[in-house]
């Protein structure tokens, strides 16, 4: 009973070590009175955590608030600088790193573009990112903490990539490979699930519970958000629309079936509209803003071809707008730089095609964070776990 009772008061401790962490994080600067209010711990159990949190250097304090009648309080304050996370957004033919402190704030990025490249020679480019990222973080107690890759392909719950039917990947243990190179904790996600994280945390989906955040760029991504958590599935391989069926005899997928979505509504559909129409440019990743930029320009075929992508764009929100009933969908990724030319068409067959009911409440946006949801949610879950273990009171090394 004694090693029972012992283990109870240890992770009755940590339990409360972090509501005061997070009471702190989220309601900087805060007294320590403020904080036993709030959470209903006497000051003395406050005070110890607090001490704890100061000499782990995750907060700091501050000069003193307002008196309420007696002494002034020293104020709390979260030190969002104690470490830094690397938020990276791997894609189809672009690199988008982010350097980011801990609570998300971007601080410096680096990106690269490619076309056609080998697993090993993306390698090469991701480990100069990194390392660039690296070099540009300042002193502080955790140095990098973490590193965060969004791919875009199935991600098993070891965060091995399964496939990336648009990279050609198969079985790829990047996670190993840059864990190994930079001796860092890496996560490895799918674009989408970080996409719709970096929304959640960070931009217009804060408000929500209920959410499906639809990344388009070269393919097409779906995350989803239900109840105010991230769902990945039995075994992490949720959100794969980009690979529903919506053409039966539709033209061959990279990922072996036909008619899948992202044929008809990704960069990879504007690429054929284009070619159909004889427009080219010499670097497939400028297609998207060349047609924007005719489309500014009042060009037939470019607001045709954004006219044709935003209805098949709507067929498969459609779907997914009756499956789930969630209250906002949110489109991001490159895709969403059309937003002048996609949002009418793209509502107009919504409301046209979706059941009455399920519109009921539901909002439709485009992301406020632009191409960077994937970095920036990337980030956030390295800077997630960092926190969650070291205020669990497992050993984190610091940087010297």
């Amino acid at each position: 009973m004694k090693i029972n009772r012992t283990w109870n008061q240890y992770v009755v401790k940590q339990e409360n070590k972090s509501l005061v962490f997070n009471t702190i994080r989220q309601n900087s600067p805060i007294s320590r009175a403020d904080i036993a209010q709030q959470l209903g711990l006497n000051k003395s159990t406050v005070s110890s955590l607090v001490s704890e949190l100061i000499n782990e250097e995750l907060i700091g304090e501050v000069g003193p608030g307002e008196s309420s009648g007696g002494r002034r309080p020293v104020m709390l304050f979260f030190n969002n600088t104690a470490g830094y996370s690397i938020g990276i957004d791997l894609g189809v033919n672009y690199i988008l790193g982010v350097l980011t402190d801990l609570q998300g704030n971007i601080l410096e990025q680096e990106q690269v573009t490619f076309d056609n490249l080998t697993y090993e020679e993306i390698l090469v480019h991701l480990n100069e990112v990194i390392q660039k990222l690296i070099t540009m973080t300042s002193k502080s107690p955790y140095g990098v903490i973490g590193i965060g890759v969004a791919v875009p392909g199935i991600v098993n719950k070891e965060e091995k990539i399964l496939l990336a039917p648009n990279l050609n990947w198969r079985n790829i243990s990047l996670k190993e490979e840059l864990e190994n190179q930079f001796n860092i904790p890496v996560i490895i996600e799918n674009e989408a699930n970080a996409g719709a994280y970096g929304e959640v945390q960070f931009g217009i989906g804060k408000e929500n519970k209920e959410i499906v955040y639809v990344s388009v760029g070269v393919g097409i991504g779906v995350g989803l958000v239900l109840n105010n958590q991230l769902y990945k599935g039995n075994n992490g391989f949720s959100g794969e629309m980009g690979h529903m069926t919506i053409d039966a005899h539709g033209a061959k997928c990279s990922c072996g079936s036909e008619g899948c979505w992202e044929l008809y509504a990704s960069e990879k559909a504007l690429l054929q509209l284009a070619k159909r129409n004889k427009i080219y440019t010499t670097d497939p990743y400028d297609l998207l803003d060349h047609m924007i930029q005719l489309a500014k320009n009042n060009d037939s075929v470019a607001l045709e071809a954004f006219n044709e992508i935003s209805k098949y764009l709507a067929i498969g929100i459609n779907n997914i707008i009756n499956s789930f009933n969630p209250e906002q969908v949110i489109i991001g990724n490159r895709m969403s730089a059309a937003k002048k030319w996609i949002e009418k068409p793209l509502l107009d067959s919504i409301n046209n095609q979706s059941l009455w009911f399920s519109q009921k409440d539901l909002k439709i946006d485009f992301s406020s964070l632009n191409t960077h949801s994937n970095a920036l949610g990337m980030a956030a879950f390295s800077s997630e776990r960092f926190l969650k273990v070291t205020i669990s009171g497992n050993e984190v090394i610091r940087v010297k």
